[in-house]
C-alpha cells in the first residue's frame, strides 16, 4: 500500500517553502506614511498639469482622477501580493508601448509629447502598484521627469508657477523619504521614544529657509548662465503633417486680413491683390503688407497681439517677403507669378532651398516658428534660407528669396528653418564693386518718371552737404555706396519725423506721389513710408535697392529663451544689393536702429542685460554712458572668448587638444583661485571669534588636515582623550591643553592664559614642519 502520509508530506515541502519564501518577501516591507504618499502623488499630478500647460494638452484629465483612484487603492492593497493586478499593469504597459511605437512613426519630426504620454500611461497603471518607498520613488523620479519634458515644450512664463510649486512639495516628500529610510517613522508605529527634534515630522522654518535659498541661488545662478547656441543635434520641431488638397503653384497670397469682400476697411480680396494707391483704413489685427502689392495709401493704427514665438541662435530680422515695384503710393511684386516649387521627400520634413550666390563669410543659424495667431501663407525666416522643415509636402520660392505655402499659417503650427546668414563687414562693403549684373538693373532701379529727377536732384545735394551736415558718427568720407547708404539712411532719420497722431496724416490724391509728398510737401510719414522714401532715393542715384517686409526680433524672454512677436513688430526696411555679398538691410524709420539686430548681436548674458536696462533707468545720462561702455566691452570680449573656446572643439584633432589644454589650465587656475578664496574666507571668520575660540578653531583645522578630524558628536574632553592614542604625546599634550582650556572658557567663565598657550601652539606647529 501506498504511504500517504509520506505522499502528502512531499507535497507539503514546496507549499511550506513558498509561504517561507512569502513572508520574507521585500513586499512585506511596504510604505505605511499616508502624508509621505500624499506628497508623492501631489508630485506626480504636479508633473502631468505642467505638461498639460507647456504642449496644451489634456493628460489632466484622466491622467489625474486614474492616479488618485490608484494611489488610494494601493494603499489599502499595500500588504498583498496583487498577482492578478500585476499581471493586468504589465499588459496595459505593453499595449502603452506599443501605442507609442505606432505614434511614433506618425511624429518622427518631434516625439517629446509622444514620450511624455507614455511615460503617464507608465506611471497612471504603475500607481496602482506602489506598496514599498521604493515604488513611490520611482513615482518622484517620473514626476521629475514629466516637469522636465514640460520645460523643453514651454513658451511662455506660465510654467514658473508649476516649477515653483513642484519645489515647494519636493523638500517634505525628500524629508519624509529620508525619514522612512532611517526608519524613524516604525519606531513612531511602535510608540518608541525618539529624540526631541527627530519627534516633528517638519521643521518648517528649515522648509521655508530652504525654498528661499535655493530659488534664490538658482536664479542668481541663472541669471549669470551664459546662453549658448542650442540646436546641436540635427532633429527639428515641427507639426504634423498638412494634407494639401488641389494644386499649388505659389502664385497666391492668402491674408487673413485681406479676405472680407466689400468691406473698405480691407483693400483687396482672397488672392492679395489690393486696390493700389486708393485711400482706405488698415486692418487692426492683419499687417497691410503682406500682399502681393502694398497699398501705402491707408491710414489707421493695428491693436497688438502676439502672433508667433520664435526660439533662434541669433537675433534678426524675420524676413517675409520682399517688393521690387514702386507705384507712386506703394509697391508690388512684378513677378509674382514667377515662382519655383519645391517638394520634399515623403520620408522626411527637410526641404532644401536655393541659396544666392555670395562670397562673404556667413553663419549658419537656426530658428524654430511657432504660430499664436493666424498669419498669410508668407514663411517668415532669417535671409538665405537653406533648409527648411515644414509640415506641407511643398512650399515656393519667388524671385525676391521669399517663401510661401500651400495654406495660411494657422494657430499652433511649429516649422523650423536653418539659414546661412551673411555677416555685415563694413570695410569689404566699402571696397565693393558698381558693376551691377544686368538682371539687378532691370528690376531694382525702377522709379516712375515723373519723379526721377527731383527725386535725384535733392539725394545728390544732401550728398554735396554731407560734410555741412554731418548727421552720422563716422568720420568717414562718402567714397562707398555702403558710405552713401548709411549716410542717406542716417539722414532722413533725423530730419524727417512721423506724425505725433498718425491719423493726422492727409491721403494722398490721386496724381500725388509718395516719395514726392514725403520730401517735399509733409517732411515726414508713416514709418514704413522712410523705407519708401530711401529705397526710391537710392534707385534715383542707381544703387540697387528693394522694400523688404517683415518682423523685427519681438521682445525677447530671457526664461524661456523666445522672442515674443506681436502683428505690431511689422514693418518694412530697405534691403541694398552689393555685388558678390548679396542684400543687406538698412533701417531708416525714427527710433530704430539703423543696422537691424543680426548675427552680429548676442543673448550670451541676457538676463544680466536687462537688469541692467532697468537699473539705468534710474540714473543720471552720464553715469549710464559710462557704465554701459564699461560693461559692454567686458560682456562683449567675454562672449567672444566663450564662442571662441567652444569653436576650437570643431577644428579637428589640434582644436580638441588645444581645447583641452586650455580647458584644463584654466580649471586650476579656477581651483587655485577657489582654494585662495577659502583661505581668505576662513581667516576672516577666525578674526571675528573671541580668542579662545579662534584658537581651538585653528587646532581643530589643523589636527584635521593631519587626518584626525573632531566628529560632531563629540565633547572637546573626548577629543583631547582620543588624541593621544593618533599623535605623538607632545603634540597630544598641546591639543588636550588646549581643550581644558576651551572648556573651562567656555562653561566655567575662566580666563585662559593665552599667550602660554599661543606660544604652545605656535611650537606645535614648527616642530611638525
Amino acid at each position: 500500500m501506498f504511504n500517504l502520509s509520506r505522499k502528502n508530506q512531499f507535497w507539503r515541502l514546496p507549499i511550506d517553502r513558498w509561504r517561507k519564501t512569502m513572508q520574507r518577501s521585500p513586499l512585506m516591507e511596504v510604505e505605511d506614511s499616508i502624508p509621505l504618499r500624499v506628497l508623492v502623488l501631489g508630485l506626480v499630478i504636479i508633473g502631468v498639469v505642467a505638461t498639460d500647460i507647456a504642449a496644451e494638452t489634456t493628460f489632466s484629465l484622466w491622467a489625474v482622477p486614474l492616479s488618485i483612484v490608484g494611489a488610494i487603492w494601493s494603499y489599502y492593497r499595500r500588504r498583498h501580493a496583487n498577482v492578478p493586478v500585476k499581471f493586468c499593469i504589465a499588459i496595459g504597459m505593453l499595449i502603452a508601448l506599443g501605442a507609442f511605437f505606432g505614434r511614433l512613426l506618425g511624429e518622427l519630426n518631434d516625439t517629446r509629447l509622444a514620450l511624455a504620454e507614455l511615460l503617464i500611461q507608465l506611471q497612471v497603471l504603475h500607481s496602482f502598484d506602489t506598496p514599498r518607498r521604493k515604488d513611490l520613488g520611482y513615482s518622484i523620479v517620473i514626476g521629475l521627469i514629466l516637469l522636465g519634458v514640460a520645460a523643453t515644450l514651454s513658451q511662455t512664463l506660465a510654467f514658473a508657477p508649476v516649477l515653483l510649486l513642484f519645489l515647494a512639495i519636493a523638500l517634505p516628500t525628500l524629508v519624509l523619504d529620508y525619514r522612512s529610510q532611517l526608519g524613524l517613522e516604525k519606531l513612531k508605529v511602535k510608540n518608541e521614544k525618539l529624540p526631541k527634534r527627530s519627534s516633528t515630522t517638519f521643521d518648517f522654518k528649515f522648509l521655508v529657509l530652504s525654498f528661499v535659498t535655493i530659488v534664490g541661488l538658482g536664479l542668481a545662478i541663472f541669471a549669470i548662465l551664459p546662453r549658448f547656441p542650442g540646436y546641436q543635434l540635427r532633429t527639428f520641431p515641427v507639426s504634423s503633417p498638412i494634407d494639401v488638397k488641389g494644386g499649388f503653384t505659389g502664385r497666391s497670397i492668402i491674408n487673413p486680413g485681406y479676405v472680407r469682400q466689400g468691406n473698405a476697411n480691407n483693400q483687396g480680396n482672397g488672392n492679395g491683390q489690393s486696390q493700389a494707391g486708393k485711400p482706405g483704413s488698415l486692418d487692426d489685427s492683419f499687417y497691410y503688407g503682406f500682399n502681393s502689392q502694398i497699398n501705402q495709401n491707408l491710414r489707421g493704427v493695428m491693436k497688438p497681439k502676439v502672433v508667433m514665438r520664435v526660439r533662434s541662435q541669433a537675433e534678426g530680422f524675420w524676413r517675409v517677403l520682399a517688393f521690387d515695384r514702386y507705384t507712386g503710393k506703394g509697391w508690388e511684386v512684378s513677378r509674382n507669378d514667377d515662382v519655383t516649387t519645391i517638394k520634399r521627400s515623403p520620408w522626411s520634413y527637410q526641404i532644401y532651398l536655393p541659396l544666392p550666390s555670395i562670397s562673404g563669410e556667413t553663419k549658419e543659424v537656426v530658428q524654430t516658428y511657432t504660430i499664436v495667431s493666424d498669419l498669410p501663407n508668407l514663411i517668415p525666416a532669417l535671409a538665405n534660407p537653406k533648409e527648411l522643415y515644414f509640415p506641407t509636402p511643398m512650399v515656393a520660392v519667388d524671385k525676391e528669396n521669399g517663401l510661401r505655402a500651400p495654406v495660411a499659417l494657422s494657430e499652433d503650427l511649429t516649422y523650423t528653418v536653418i539659414s546661412e546668414v551673411p555677416y555685415r563687414d563694413r570695410t569689404l562693403f566699402g571696397k565693393a564693386s558698381t558693376d551691377y549684373p544686368q538682371h539687378i538693373k532691370n528690376h531694382y532701379l525702377q522709379i516712375p518718371p515723373e519723379i526721377a529727377a527731383k527725386v535725384k536732384q535733392r539725394t545728390e545735394e544732401i550728398f554735396a552737404n554731407y560734410n555741412r551736415d554731418r548727421v552720422g558718427k563716422s568720420v568717414k568720407s562718402l567714397d562707398s555706396t555702403y558710405e552713401k547708404v548709411l549716410y542717406l539712411a542716417q539722414y532722413i532719420k533725423q530730419y524727417y519725423s512721423v506724425p505725433k497722431n498718425p491719423l493726422d496724416l492727409p491721403y494722398l490724391g490721386e496724381k500725388d506721389d509718395l516719395v514726392d509728398a514725403f520730401l517735399f510737401k509733409y517732411k515726414g510719414g508713416y514709418p514704413d513710408h522712410f523705407s519708401t522714401v530711401l529705397t526710391v532715393m537710392l534707385r534715383s542715384v542707381g544703387i540697387p535697392a528693394r522694400l523688404v517686409a517683415g518682423f523685427s526680433p519681438g521682445e525677447f524672454n530671457p526664461f524661456t529663451g523666445m522672442y515674443i512677436v506681436k502683428n505690431t513688430d511689422a514693418y518694412a526696411m530697405t534691403e541694398v544689393y552689393f555685388p558678390k555679398y548679396g542684400w543687406f538691410a538698412f533701417d531708416p524709420i525714427p527710433n530704430h536702429p539703423l543696422i537691424p539686430p543680426s548675427i552680429e548681436d548676442t543673448q550670451t548674458f541676457s538676463v544680466l542685460r536687462q537688469f541692467w536696462q532697468w537699473v539705468a533707468g534710474w540714473l543720471p545720462s552720464p553715469v549710464t554712458g559710462l557704465l554701459n561702455n564699461v560693461f559692454g566691452a567686458i560682456f562683449s570680449w567675454v562672449g567672444r572668448a566663450i564662442a571662441w573656446f567652444f569653436a576650437l572643439f570643431t577644428q579637428g584633432c589640434l582644436g580638441v587638444l588645444t581645447g583641452s589644454i586650455l580647458g584644463t589650465t584654466i580649471a586650476f587656475f579656477g581651483w587655485l583661485g577657489w582654494v585662495q578664496w577659502r583661505e581668505w574666507m576662513n581667516r576672516r571668520w577666525l578674526k571675528k571669534l573671541p580668542a579662545m575660540e579662534s584658537l581651538y578653531q585653528q587646532m581643530l583645522q589643523w589636527t584635521s588636515q593631519k587626518g584626525l578630524g573632531k566628529h560632531p558628536s563629540q565633547t572637546p574632553l573626548e577629543y583631547a582623550k582620543v588624541s593621544y592614542q593618533h599623535h605623538a604625546p607632545a603634540t597630544a599634550e598641546v591639543i588636550d591643553e588646549i581643550c581644558q582650556a576651551y572648556v573651562r572658557w567656555r562653561y566655567g567663565g575662566h580666563t585662559p592664559d593665552l599667550k602660554q598657550l599661543r606660544q604652545r601652539w605656535q611650537g606645535l606647529k614648527k616642530t611638525a614642519k
